[in-house]
């Protein structure tokens, strides 16, 4: 049951050049993302991004059969369960 003072997050699609952005401000040890798919953001009810995702090929060549994606970046700005609603769009991709 969700209480009241929960914030509610809804994801949405974003452009390369935005995820490049919020992983390079949350995240700074990591690099831009290369060769990736699907990209994913989560927004809170005032629209503002407080996560993203992506996915990608298999690194692993004998996991990639056409059919597989690999979550390859997560990063949030620190909001509750905005981690949770990004890795639970990403499965249901």
């Amino acid at each position: 049951m969700k209480r009241d003072d929960q914030v509610r997050l809804y994801p949405i699609w974003i452009p390369q050049r935005r995820l490049d952005a919020m992983v390079g401000q949350w995240h700074r040890h990591h690099k831009p993302n290369a060769g990736d798919i699907v990209r994913i953001g989560v927004v809170d009810q005032a629209g503002r991004i407080c996560g993203v995702g992506s996915l990608g090929r298999p690194v692993a060549r004998l996991r990639d059969t056409g059919l597989q994606m690999e979550i390859t970046r997560v990063a949030t700005d620190g909001t509750p369960n905005a981690c949770s609603c990004v890795l639970g769009a990403c499965r249901r991709m």
